[in-house]
């Protein structure tokens, strides 16, 4: 090769993008998919990891001990499904997933956080992490599609229906408003027809349910009443450093805020205790 040669792919390579880095398994235990720019799919380590403790999610008690009983399951080498958390909104959905992340991560628990629009890179990550010791759950976090978006396929197919599988050290939890992971439209329960006694929903229908059907284990979020509203305000506003009598002073405060939001969720209590502890909590 002559010296002209090799100078000129020396001046190629250098504007060539450069390949996307090795992951570091050992930097931190949750990782994000990102694609450089040659759209080629690597996992970036999670500097900074939301450190948030199951016992602090309030209300949801129910919810948190189904899929913890099947994280359990899997971190054992037993058999567990995918996960599908769906309900209201700021109820604790993926609060339970991070939760999970900060208790079982020194039993070798890894969360892979993938964005909608890369769920058809799933394959590849797949291959990435098989064979390796740690056990990952690939979380989507509010999960919804439209028509025709790429990931639904892939996302179909991943779960049950190709005929390759994902591995053994592997599992989908996603959250979603909708239970369906689409929108429903009233136009669709025309197709439904009625045979007898027996309802037989129309193609569209079934369509979208084929989906969500294929995620083994379904958990459903409901919205707070008052006073499960208020025991999470309490419970946070004593985290805080909030004494009884402060508690109970915030009260009429707490309860206008959240129908300024027009919510009792737990990310609305929580984020009303800490303004008000902001404002009212004495500093540590």
């Amino acid at each position: 090769m002559s010296n002209e040669l090799k100078a000129l792919l020396a001046k190629l390579e250098q504007l060539l993008p450069a390949p996307p880095p090795p992951t570091d398994w050992r930097s931190s235990v949750a990782l994000r998919w990102r694609r450089d720019a040659r759209a080629r799919g690597y996992l970036q380590p999670v500097r900074h990891v939301h450190r948030i403790r199951l016992a602090d999610l309030q209300g949801i008690a129910s919810q948190i001990r189904k899929v913890e009983q099947n994280t359990r399951q899997f971190l054992e080498r037993r058999p567990a499904n995918n996960v599908l958390l769906t309900g209201a909104r700021g109820t604790g959905k993926s609060s339970i997933v991070k939760g999970l992340l900060n208790k079982y991560a020194r039993q070798g628990l890894r969360l892979i956080e993938i964005e909608k629009n890369d769920l058809i890179d799933l394959p590849e990550l797949v291959d990435l992490v098989a064979g390796r010791s740690e056990r990952f759950i690939v979380f989507c976090d509010d999960l919804t599609f439209e028509a025709g978006d790429a990931g639904y396929i892939a996302l179909k197919v991943a779960l049950d229906g190709s005929i390759s599988t994902t591995s053994e050290n592997l599992l989908i939890y996603a959250t979603s408003n909708r239970r369906h992971l689409m929108p429903e439209y009233m136009a669709e329960n025309l197709e439904t027809k009625y045979v007898g006694e027996e309802i037989h929903p129309g193609e569209t229908v079934e369509e979208k349910i084929s989906l969500s059907e294929r995620f083994g284990l379904w958990v459903s979020f409901y919205p707070f009443d008052q006073d499960e509203y208020l025991e999470i305000v309490a419970h946070w506003l004593k985290g805080f450093g909030c004494t009884a009598r402060e508690i109970e002073g915030s009260r009429e405060e707490s309860l206008q805020w959240s129908l300024q939001r027009g919510s009792r969720s737990g990310r609305v209590a929580y984020q009303f205790a800490r303004d008000w502890a902001g404002r009212h909590a004495r500093r540590k």
